[in-house]
């Protein structure tokens, strides 16, 4: 292999990991485009089609082991598994995860060969509307892995305005097109007006969709208090300090009144039956008699081997009853064990390794003129189901939610950019749905998202505090609520028909 070919599979690597910039905390969401475009013009100059998955599958593992090394951090730190093969089981993953960016360089190289296609259907139809598929595969295939999807680098910056209507994945092919045609420019005899056209009109509209309202006030405001304990990982479990944890929670849940009070995820780790007596009997009173709505994280048991990761919630108007949500996307390998990797789990000592998994469609938790929905730390990643609840509730004639709440430890991840990341996931679901999000975490980050997808308040990660604050619910269906992600599989669909339409028309100009 030639000196300067080993220097660019060498720079695929590296490009992918700086794609991760493009991404919170750092948020330099132009580079991911740049990034992009830079796979998409080296895919195109190698001479193999073995080549150009070779490109995509470095650049691909660079972006995934350098944007989720932290699972290094619960593998290793905290679930006691040997460093080495810590460091491998990320490096396989990402290994895994950079299949999808190859496969995408592959089949645009086959396809390009197979149609005869130009340069310009290459860029700006066939390699855009194939990376959309394969993240949007990537976000459910073996259950899904979407973190760092494309599109989340752009929950701030000109294309936001575009994820109320394509979602996330809707908005990774639209910088992906934007990509494909600042390729384009750099070509020679291409068509460069078109190009800019893209550049300038995407962004345009991107900027332009921010002034939108697809979502309107709800009712009055609430006042919402968001605990985060700061619970070391390694003392949550911890005989030592679960009747101290316990106790600070009581403390801090009835330190004052508020229409919503909500805690992390299993804030109580202990099942209903193991906790002290009158522990939960204490908390319903204080509800009641203050006023106050609490949603408490705690796991549940429905009978022997049977547990839920769910939300709990009292207030005077249930009379004496809780409000429950039950976690519905469980995390392989932390909440549900894949045949086979049962050896995995118990290396990992995860309490609660196997769990049974809610309905998807649930109620939403009253709060005075608001409805409250659920969702508990890893299940914000998939907006297709939270949107799909939302339209699901509308359509059953029951309160949609006026406002998003998520519960998530990660302490599991450190002080780590998995904490950010997760925040700025958040942000694309206030985003899609015109809802706010409320987020209550262990040790962050505890905030409260707007439905422009801004973060209004929040909290330092790694303290014991509570945010208070003021929140107003929205009403009303966007367009991705409505379609889900339909309509991003609909237009990438059509491009790549219309891009095989051209080659059958070129054809038969040429016979």
């Amino acid at each position: 292999m030639a000196a300067d070919s080993r220097w660019m599979l060498l720079a695929a690597v590296l490009v992918g990991a700086c794609n991760v910039a493009a991404f919170a905390p750092f948020d330099l969401w132009p580079l991911q485009i740049l990034t992009l475009a830079w796979l998409f013009r080296q895919s195109m100059r190698t001479a193999t089609l073995r080549r150009a998955m070779l490109v995509g599958w470095l650049y691909g593992f660079g972006w995934a082991a350098a944007g989720i090394h932290w699972l290094y951090i619960s593998m290793h730190t905290y679930g006691g598994m040997p460093a080495w093969m810590a460091a491998l089981a990320v490096a396989l993953l990402a290994a895994y995860l950079g299949l999808y960016a190859a496969l995408t360089t592959g089949l645009a190289a086959w396809l390009r060969r197979r149609w005869a296609a130009s340069d310009t259907t290459l860029l700006l139809l066939i390699l855009p509307s194939l990376w959309a598929l394969s993240e949007w595969i990537r976000g459910w295939l073996f259950t899904g892995f979407p973190w760092l999807t494309s599109g989340y680098a752009h929950s701030i910056g000109a294309l936001a305005g575009f994820a109320p209507v394509t979602g996330v994945y809707g908005l990774g092919w639209i910088a992906a097109l934007i990509a494909g045609a600042l390729v384009l420019l750099l070509r020679p005899a291409s068509s460069k007006k078109l190009a800019a056209l893209v550049v300038v009109g995407l962004l345009a509209g991107g900027w332009a969709l921010k002034s939108v309202q697809w979502t309107s006030p709800n009712g009055k405001p609430i006042s919402v208090r968001l605990l985060q304990g700061n619970i070391a990982q390694e003392m949550k479990f911890s005989n030592e300090a679960l009747l101290s944890s316990l106790m600070m929670y009581n403390d801090m849940i009835s330190a004052t009144p508020a229409d919503l009070i909500a805690t992390p995820e299993t804030a109580v780790p202990l099942l209903p039956q193991q906790l002290p007596p009158d522990y939960l009997e204490r908390l319903a009173r204080f509800s009641a008699t203050s006023g106050s709505h609490l949603i408490l994280g705690i796991p549940l048991s429905d009978g022997p081997g049977q547990y839920t990761n769910s939300a709990v919630g009292f207030s005077k108007e249930l009379n004496g009853k809780a409000y429950r949500y039950d976690k519905h996307h469980l995390v392989p390998f932390g909440e549900f064990v894949p045949p086979g990797f049962r050896w995995f789990v118990d290396m990992m000592h995860i309490p609660l390794g196997d769990m049974t998994r809610g309905a998807p469609l649930q109620a939403a938790f009253a709060v005075k003129d608001q409805w409250v929905l659920p969702n508990i730390c890893y299940e914000d990643l998939f907006g297709e189901e939270i949107a799909a609840q939302l339209a699901g509730a509308h359509f059953a004639g029951l309160p949609p939610a006026s406002m998003l709440l998520n519960l998530s430890n990660i302490a599991w991840f450190g002080n780590s950019i998995a904490l950010p990341q997760h925040l700025q996931i958040s942000q694309m679901r206030a985003l899609e749905t015109g809802r706010p999000m409320l987020r209550s975490t262990n040790t962050g980050a505890t905030a409260v998202i707007t439905p422009d997808g801004v973060v209004s308040e929040r909290l330092l990660p790694f303290t014991r505090n509570t945010l208070a604050a003021t929140v107003q619910g929205y009403q009303g269906l966007t367009p991705y609520i409505l379609l889900g992600n339909k309509l991003m599989l609909a237009l990438t669909l059509i491009m790549l028909a219309f891009a095989w339409r051209r080659q059958r028309q070129s054809r038969s100009s040429a016979h």
